[in-house]
């Protein structure tokens, strides 16, 4: 094993954030005061390290065969030092996309998503109140000003996609994957909208359910337990919005996504696509065993896209593109606030997922969301990952608008109406 840990050895000469390592054998190599710190007791994890295969680390970590000491943030510096490359390298061999559709079409089915969406959304609704703000919102916040809280933020994203889709009393909205709520209710109690939400969380739908009778919305919200493959009818929404969600979909899948979008929503309404893109230009997983970290911890049958590729598949389902923006810095600050707050409660959220992670082991739960949790925000800051807001509308095919030729929807000709409330 010698050889070994020579290479090693070396390797952390030249790494900027200090690291130490303890061997199977107890000897310790390294920096002597080194904020982050990895005990391993295997040697094939060491290998690993050496390879510089993050992902399958984070994995010996989860499992228990590799212990971290030291904080997130200084162990994601580590982490990025560590990694041989890029992780979202492109791969365009037509060989590679064809066995990504197969791929993609074989785990999104209606059932296969089901289980999918609960395996994450459903650990435990208690364990991600600990780190979420008051309105659970799981979606990257938008910090306008940068004073603000993570939950002022939220309440900030919130709004933004409300003005966005320019919500007014008696709209019909449709929120896609609706979470535990937070854009739902926020849209009905600030902007009088009649509001339908779905998800296939059954944690999420009880929870919701339980919230609109609370606040006696009965008559305007309603939460239903549905996959939106299952939604009918013709031009029923005035406003949509998918926020969090699309990820879930599949590459495959994407443009069928966007026409059924197109066909439940009115002629000239609007739609918001608010979701995680991928820095790699012909999709596919982060490297260095990172995706495979998350599909096998975290997010199981989740799909990343290129923003080009989302623009493509958005106009091939028969939708316009009116407006895009980049929220990934916004992400990266959100996620270090979701980091902060879990490691400030590790003690609890384990007394948590004891007795409410439905038969889950705990331990591993909560390393695998704090090294999650922490590696999300280290890829946004990187520009590995986005976050884009698409807004698009259905064209009704008018030409006049008034006096306007050729607007064909309710979208103005500027953005003034978005922004005039921000100072």
């Amino acid at each position: 094993m010698q050889p070994l840990v020579r290479r090693i050895e070396s390797r952390l000469a030249g790494l900027a954030q200090p690291l130490a390592l303890v061997l199977p054998g107890g000897q310790r190599v390294g920096a002597p005061n080194a904020p982050v710190a990895l005990h391993f007791f295997d040697w094939s994890s060491m290998a690993t390290l050496a390879a510089g295969q993050i992902g399958k680390l984070a994995e010996d970590i989860v499992e228990g065969r590799v212990r971290l000491q030291g904080h997130m943030r200084d162990a994601m510096q580590v982490a990025a030092q560590l990694l041989p490359g890029s992780p979202v390298g492109s791969d365009t061999a037509w060989w590679t996309q064809v066995l990504r559709r197969a791929k993609s079409l074989a785990l999104h089915t209606p059932q296969k998503d089901a289980q999918q969406v609960q395996f994450h959304y459903d650990v435990s609704d208690d364990f991600y109140a600990l780190w979420l703000d008051p309105l659970r919102v799981y979606s990257c916040a938008y910090f306008e000003r940068p004073d603000l809280s993570l939950a002022q933020a939220q309440e900030a994203k919130l709004d933004l996609i409300c003005r966005k889709l320019m919500l007014k009393p008696g709209d019909r909205f449709l929120d896609i994957g609706a979470g535990w709520g937070g854009l739902l209710l926020w849209a009905a109690e600030h902007y009088g909208v009649d509001a339908t939400g779905i998800t296939l969380s059954r944690n999420q739908h009880a929870y919701v359910t339980h919230l609109v009778e609370q606040k006696r919305l009965q008559g305007r919200v309603r939460m239903e337990l549905r996959d939106y493959r299952e939604l009918e009818g013709y031009g029923e929404y005035d406003k949509i919005a998918s926020v969090g969600m699309f990820e879930h979909v599949g590459q495959a899948n994407m443009p069928a996504y966007f026409a059924k979008i197109r066909s439940l929503l009115k002629p000239g309404g609007l739609v918001m696509n608010h979701g995680i893109t991928t820095g790699n230009l012909t999709a596919g997983q982060l490297g260095a065993g990172m995706g495979d970290f998350i599909e096998k911890y975290i997010f199981p049958g989740g799909e990343l896209l290129h923003v080009s590729m989302v623009l493509r598949d958005l106009a091939v389902g028969g939708l316009e593109m009116v407006d895009v923006e980049n929220l990934r810095p916004h992400y990266a600050r959100t996620l270090w606030s979701w980091s902060d707050g879990l490691e400030a409660k590790l003690g609890e959220a384990q007394r948590v997922l004891e007795t409410t992670g439905e038969g889950r082991d705990a331990g591993k739960v909560l390393r695998a969301y704090r090294l999650y949790l922490a590696g999300s925000a280290m890829c946004f800051e990187r520009g590995w990952l986005g976050l884009h807001q698409v807004l698009a509308t259905r064209p009704d095919g008018r030409l006049e608008t008034g006096t306007i030729r050729g607007a064909q929807s309710s979208y103005p000709f500027n953005r003034d109406y978005i922004y005039r409330d921000e100072g």
